[in-house]
């Protein structure tokens, strides 16, 4: 691996136009648009582009697509996964995510950073000559059993823990310890996920089932 991916997903400052990057990047890219042409109902044809995206993923993945991954291969997908509409992934440090983890359409993982200061930000020339910017990032770690609702958006360096629910529109800024329940922007936790809630929410399904009977 060149020194400079190794920068890369280390999330020290690297040069994103340098060495092999782009091309993984239009690698990943191609097949991230072969996989969006390909119809939902040809499972074995999507399933020999996720292998090629996403060579580290567990068993039973389901992408409903689109989706837009910038590497792929940095990124691990736990068993029983499931993306709904328009998932986004930008992997430029590693991204891992457990098992029977759900997410909502148009959630966005995305580990880069950029500079404040533009002076810092645009691209210039570098020592070598070439012209080129210069970012890092943070990678994101999702514990199993989680659901991203629609438009969650997950920001770099951020662990969610098991069990967490992450409401819709949220965007997550800070580490979630597991079993929580966030909202809000940026996202809080507002409850812990207990056996008290769930318990109630049970009881509130018997009690609609109940109700519609009568209807």
């Amino acid at each position: 691996m060149e020194e400079n991916t190794k920068r890369m997903l280390a999330g020290k400052p690297y040069r994103p136009g340098k060495g092999n990057l782009p091309e993984m990047r239009r690698k990943a890219h191609l097949l991230s648009q072969k996989y969006n042409q390909i119809p939902e109902d040809n499972a074995e044809e999507r399933n020999k582009v996720i292998d090629q995206l996403l060579p580290d993923h567990g068993k039973g993945v389901f992408l409903q697509g689109p989706i837009q991954f910038d590497y792929g291969c940095f990124t691990h997908l736990g068993d029983n996964f499931y993306a709904n509409f328009n998932l986004t992934v930008l992997d430029t440090c590693p991204i891992t995510i457990g098992k029977n983890v759900m997410c909502g359409p148009n959630v966005s993982l995305i580990t880069p950073l950029h500079p404040l200061m533009y002076e810092q930000r645009n691209p210039r020339k570098q020592a070598d000559g070439e012209v080129d910017d210069i970012e890092y990032g943070a990678p994101i770690t999702i514990g199993d059993n989680c659901w991203l609702a629609s438009n969650v958006t997950v920001c770099p360096g951020v662990t969610i823990g098991n069990g967490c629910v992450i409401g819709a529109g949220a965007v997550v800024t800070k580490d979630v310890p597991d079993n929580s329940l966030v909202v809000g922007v940026p996202g809080k936790v507002i409850r812990k996920i207990t056996e008290k809630i769930v318990l109630r929410f049970s009881l509130l399904k018997t009690s609609l089932r109940k109700s519609e009977a009568f209807c």
